[in-house]
């Protein structure tokens, strides 16, 4: 194999408030069945990586569970496969991790082991699809000693989120600019890397020595005027979930069937852990429009442009619209909601009603 992956997948993400309290951010469900880490899972899967590292840390329970069985994306290998590697306290060291860069550097030893050529990093929060063998050929060709995956953003796009990225006439990243209050350029990082893996281990080793924590401040924006750091810009589509209003953004994307014909129905599809449920049951009086309903969900009001996840149960008179309704979760009769995300497990009491608007998504998490 060219290239192993590490996918790093323990940081909190305040942002996503009530919702990121009882599970890690690449846990967070997505389009009905899925969760975040399934695409770039599947991602490093389609690419032919066969060994994955997935960095935990931060609630990571529910991550664990669900990849407690690597088979769903074929990593089920003797050689290789998928590697969990959450703190451990040892000799060396008795800290969390303290950052992107600090959570590579006390797994020094796994990338010590290994024999792969490259390293794809990526961070699992992301909505995409990417075949990494395009970027690795771009690096060779480019003589890289860092690719970073960028995305041209549009023009309206609020970008202080994210680094902001320069480039030459060749490619080349000559400026960075990290979540910046206000820039005139639109050309983001979407936090995945190559990298010579003897160049990793060369950088993690100095941040060791140095004390320096986070991959972007201490390895990107430190090295840009010494090795030679490529963007390399993805035309597909892209979005992360680092925040309530991206997050609802994302999953109401998958109501376009342009949509879910990319990450669905063309090659190569989005892979996910199996649970066999029944299939939906919608009741006589259940009426369902523009809307993704898993299986063990049971219908009986009114569902509009909304996402159902499994085993939900919506009852009689329900008005439901704009709205995201967590696995578990329990309706009463003639409950409406709209523009609202509830929570997992939540027991939404009869004739309630709660409204959000679009850019003022409602939570419901008790």
């Amino acid at each position: 194999m060219k290239a192993l992956g590490i996918i790093l997948a323990g940081g909190n993400n305040k942002r996503l408030k009530e919702l990121s309290r009882r599970r890690a951010i690449a846990a967070m469900p997505v389009a009905g069945s899925f969760r975040a880490i399934d695409f770039v899972l599947s991602n490093m899967s389609h690419s032919g990586i066969g060994t994955v590292a997935v960095i935990t840390q931060y609630s990571s329970r529910s991550l664990n569970e669900h990849l407690n069985s690597s088979k769903w994306w074929d990593f089920g290998r003797k050689q290789g496969g998928m590697y969990l590697l959450n703190p451990t306290i040892t000799p060396e060291s008795n800290d969390w991790y303290r950052g992107t860069a600090d959570a590579i550097a006390q797994n020094l030893d796994f990338l010590y082991k290994r024999h792969e050529p490259y390293v794809v990093i990526a961070p699992g929060d992301g909505i995409y699809k990417m075949d990494y063998n395009d970027v690795m050929d771009f690096h060779s060709a480019h003589d890289a000693d860092i690719t970073v995956v960028c995305k041209d953003m549009p023009a309206n796009t609020d970008v202080s989120r994210f680094g902001v990225v320069r480039t030459d006439e060749s490619g080349r990243i000559t400026d960075w600019e990290e979540k910046p209050i206000a820039t005139d350029y639109r050309t983001i990082s979407t936090g995945i890397y190559v990298i010579r893996r003897r160049l990793l281990i060369s950088l993690m080793e100095q941040c060791v020595e140095m004390d320096w924590t986070d991959f972007v401040r201490d390895v990107i924006m430190r090295q840009k005027n010494v090795k030679n750091i490529m963007a390399y810009r993805m035309n597909s589509y892209w979005t992360n979930i680092s925040t309530i209003p991206a997050y609802y953004a994302a999953n109401m994307d998958f109501l376009k069937p342009e949509v879910r014909r990319h990450f669905f129905y063309d090659d190569p599809q989005v892979q996910t852990k199996v649970d066999d449920y029944a299939p939906a049951k919608y009741n006589p009086g259940a009426n369902v429009t523009n809307s993704l309903i898993a299986n063990g969900v049971i219908l009986n009001g009114e569902v509009d442009s909304s996402i159902i996840f499994r085993k939900a149960y919506v009852g009689n008179g329900c008005r439901i619209h704009n709205s995201i309704l967590f696995a578990d979760s329990y309706i009463s009769d003639n409950v409406v909601l709209e523009n609202c995300i509830v929570e997992s497990g939540v027991n939404i009491p009869e004739g309630a009603e709660y409204r959000g608007i679009p850019d003022n998504i409602r939570i419901i998490a008790e």
